[in-house]
């Protein structure tokens, strides 16, 4: 039975990750040792937040958004 406050858990593909991560639209520090990078996937934004403290770097989380306003910077 599903959890009612994960009912619209979506998957994201590897895939989208790994293009983000390889050119990603912008890089911003989240606090020493971890930054998010982001770009649109879909048509929705794709923020994937990653520990470069480490070696290998490790993802740590990754999510979609359509609130692009709020994440987007304007140049």
């Amino acid at each position: 039975m599903p959890c009612p406050s994960h009912e619209s858990v979506v998957f994201i593909a590897l895939e989208a990750v790994r293009a983000v991560l390889g050119g990603p639209e912008s890089v911003a520090p989240v606090r020493p040792g971890r930054v998010v990078a982001q770009g649109m996937v879909g048509g929705q934004l794709l923020r994937v937040f990653v520990d470069v403290d480490r070696r290998p770097p490790e993802v740590v989380t990754a999510y979609l958004t359509s609130r692009m306003d709020k994440y987007r910077r304007s140049p």
